[in-house]
């Protein structure tokens, strides 16, 4: 293997490397460039593991988080190709309405809100994914990132082929395409020394639990992520591997396809994956115009060594690249254009209607009462989806927010004289304590 290839002067690498990981305190970071179906380049710096002073090399495997999306995808690929399943069919469960298909899930558009509910202790999960799974929207009509609708296609997985999802994932992706570093689970259970995942003030974090491991359980080392990115396509037909990357559109700059996202419009093709959560954050590029894959990996919620880094590789790798091109969550941001007044109705949870009142202020801020909770007053904007966005640190009192999830955001639209939208719980961030849920409630309010 060369020791610098693609006009990459590794000694330059080295110094972004190091001078990211101190600037964003990062304990470790390590890259993969796969071309073709080889490894042209693998590098690691840091620490895998603090308090045991352990190094991280390019064996170290890290939690992938969203990542695994990719590999899941790829799985229901398969099983489509073993006429296990039918893309176009509705996935199995009871809905208020039409059931998303297979293709719609895969690409987001299946109607299921955002969520996730990562737990550290023993014991079952404390907070149902069933009680979020409701549609919020017609399925096929709009994209919202979605762990539920993966964690539907991780059953629909095991039911089908009657494996457990890691076996599946193990046995028909990674053994085959030659791949060794590869787990599943709340813990790695693969053979690779793992790195230690960091919160981003640095403290370590415990094994993480969740209800939708489909969607962000995987572990691999970052040259088994490149490698993965170039050879999974050569496990389906032609046909289905097309349709993977049959993105729809999400924006002018990109689209979403199975488990990829899609660059569209000026600048090299890409397609990618990123992943983040508790002490994880992930990044896996692909540049088939090059026959290229690039995949960046670090044990820290902050994402911004793994960009620091992914950036100085793909404006060598790939002239044009823009970060645009691989984050499908950045949504055009505007004023809030609301004219002053106020607005009451409720959040529906599973413990039943809760009151809210907003009013909206001059320059740009709003008011919020919750239940009956002393008022916050919060800079509020708009975006192209929504007319409102705001966010307070309000406590939605249900006993699933009040587990770890202290923050409360509104996302509202106008709707016939009222606000209509979601309202949703969550921790902003792990600078103290760790990742709590994201827990999506609908949301209706009336003028006053």
């Amino acid at each position: 293997m060369p020791d610098g290839w693609g006009g990459l002067d590794t000694e330059v690498l080295d110094e972004v490397c190091a001078k990211a990981l101190a600037e964003h305190s990062c304990p470790s970071v390590s890259i993969g460039v796969a071309e073709g179906d080889e490894l042209v380049l693998a590098r690691a710096y840091g620490l895998a593991d603090i308090a045991a002073d352990r190094p991280a090399t390019t064996r170290t495997a890290y939690g992938l988080a969203s990542v695994t999306k990719a590999f899941t995808a790829t799985a229901v690929c398969l099983a489509a190709d073993d006429g296990l399943l039918d893309l176009d069919a509705p996935i199995p469960g009871t809905f208020a309405g039409t059931a998303p298909t297979v293709r719609q899930v895969l690409q987001h558009r299946g109607g299921f809100p955002a969520f996730y509910n990562f737990h550290y202790g023993p014991g079952p999960l404390p907070i149902d994914i069933g009680d979020y799974r409701a549609l919020v929207r017609e399925p096929g009509t709009d994209f919202e990132y979605s762990n539920i609708g993966y964690a539907a296609l991780g059953s629909l997985l095991e039911s089908v082929t009657g494996r457990r999802l890691g076996d599946l994932l193990r046995e028909r992706i990674f053994e085959p395409l030659g791949l060794r570093s590869f787990g599943y689970g709340p813990a790695y259970d693969g053979p690779a020394p793992v790195a230690q995942r960091y919160s981003a003030g640095g403290r370590p974090y415990p094994t993480c639990f969740s209800a939708h491991s489909a969607a962000g359980a995987g572990w691999a080392s970052a040259g088994d992520v490149a490698l993965f990115a170039r050879r999974s396509a050569g496990l389906l037909t032609p046909a289905t591997a097309a349709a993977g990357y049959d993105a729809v559109a999400i924006s002018e700059h990109l689209g979403y396809g199975f488990g990829r996202i899609v660059s569209r419009g000026a600048g090299p093709l890409i397609r990618s994956h990123g992943g983040g959560m508790g002490g994880i954050a992930a990044m896996m590029i692909e540049v088939p115009e090059r026959d290229l894959s690039v995949a960046v990996l670090a044990n820290s919620t902050s994402k911004a060594a793994r960009d620091a880094v992914v950036n100085h590789l793909m404006a060598v790798l790939a002239p044009g690249f823009r970060a645009e091109q691989v984050n499908p969550m950045t949504e055009q941001v505007r004023p809030m254009a609301l004219a002053a007044g106020e607005w009451a109705g409720e959040i529906s949870t599973v413990e039943g209607d809760i009151p809210l009142r907003i009013t909206v202020l001059p320059e740009g801020r709003v008011e919020i009462a919750l239940d009956g909770a002393p008022a916050v007053t919060a800079p509020a904007g708009a975006s192209q989806r929504w007319d409102l966005r705001v966010s307070a640190p309000l406590q939605l009192p249900t006993a699933d927010a009040r587990l770890n999830s202290p923050h409360l955001a509104l996302e509202l639209r106008t709707d016939q004289g009222g606000l209509v939208g979601r309202a949703v719980a969550f921790k902003d961030g792990d600078q103290e304590g760790l990742l709590g849920a994201y827990l999506v409630h609908p949301c209706v309010l009336h003028s006053r």
